[in-house]
């Protein structure tokens, strides 16, 4: 089984590895970033080409006060934007005719990683789909805040052009705060991609509890995809750089039930069930800040068209703050194993 980028938001498929990393043909390319160099309330990338496709990493680190973030396409101050958003886990609220997209909702001096997609069609309203992770309080003690977004500029006439991030409240973004915007298109036929290839690693030698990246190169952003075939009753969590103390905390939706939360953890658990599963995760990895995890989730406990299958929503951090993260390890704590075919395949980018 290998990993596949036929399309930006394929995981994984049938076929031979053709990485966006190494040298591989056409994959997400660095159109723009802008990271502040003094604290400010406003983070501006422009000049970017037009791609089908937009992913637009946030790396929010704030002064003092609260901060938050707000969003505007090709400097576009126009009621022509509508959002969708959840906090937490809670109902759901909506804003229409909006001169921005309000995304996170953060209220507060913690630093916050987002995840943003958007299709950049010009004959047609732009859709954006969004995933946020803040810090709240430092520490295992208190679990992240987690947001789930999606929004619409109603423009029908031009390709995103410009990118504006704006606080949206009383504090500022700190020195480092950063937006990278990274596009992909189908007819790119560029090898300058973004993402890295730092790990791909696989049980083809047999069952096994653990499946370890093994050193990688220390990276800004990282990018984990995984797949578990499970022998009986198989879990599945996450802990990096070998760290087995309690110092990671999470929060998580399961099937759309209310949001719950593990503080003091000794790792990240992932899993719903016991069944095969596959996972996506993006981390923002600065040596001096909690690290910061998003993650979503697919979990097969039963075979067959006949039983849905699980789903999981998910943030969370590792509370070191000296250190980047230099290896990650998918272990198993249910009573069955890792079979073969299980396989973990890591990608970083500065």
């Amino acid at each position: 089984m290998s990993f596949v980028y036929s399309h930006p938001f394929t995981g994984l498929a049938n076929g031979l590895n053709t990485m966006q990393g190494g040298g591989a043909v056409g994959g997400w390319v660095e159109l723009g970033r802008t990271t502040l160099g003094s604290a400010g309330d406003t983070i501006t990338v422009s000049s970017l080409s037009d791609k089908r496709y937009y992913m637009i990493l946030t790396n929010i680190l704030p002064v003092t006060n609260s901060v938050d973030y707000k969003w505007i396409l090709n400097n576009d101050t126009g009621t022509n934007y509508s959002r969708r958003r959840n906090l937490d886990g809670g109902t759901d609220g909506t804003d229409v005719s909006q001169s921005n997209v309000f995304p996170l909702g953060i209220g507060a001096s913690k630093p916050a990683f987002g995840v943003n997609y958007i299709s950049n069609l010009s004959s047609k309203e732009k859709l954006s789909i969004e995933h946020t992770v803040d810090q709240q309080t430092a520490g295992a003690a208190t679990a992240p805040r987690r947001g789930e977004h999606v929004a619409k500029w109603a423009n029908t006439s031009s390709a995103i052009n410009r990118y504006d991030q704006k606080n949206a409240n009383s504090g500022d973004y700190d020195t480092g705060s950063e937006v990278v915007v990274l596009g992909w298109d189908p007819d790119d036929t560029h090898t300058n991609n973004f993402w890295e290839e730092l790990a791909s690693v696989d049980l083809s030698g047999g069952a096994a509890d653990n499946l370890s990246s093994g050193t990688i190169t220390a990276k800004k952003y990282l990018w984990i995809q995984y797949y578990v075939q499970a022998s009986g009753s198989a879990g599945a969590n996450f802990q990096f750089n070998n760290d087995t103390g309690s110092n990671y905390a999470h929060r998580r939706q399961d099937n759309g039930t209310s949001d719950a939360t593990a503080t003091s953890q000794t790792d990240i658990e992932m899993r719903v069930s016991y069944g095969d599963s596959f996972g996506n995760m993006f981390i923002i990895n600065n040596a001096s800040n909690e690290k910061l995890v998003i993650a979503h989730e697919i979990d097969n406990p039963t075979a067959g068209a006949a039983t849905a299958p699980q789903r999981t929503e998910r943030v969370a951090k590792w509370t070191n703050t000296s250190n980047q993260i230099t290896e990650i390890d998918l272990n198993n704590d249910g009573g069955g194993d890792f079979d073969t075919g299980t396989i973990m395949k890591v990608w970083g980018a500065d």
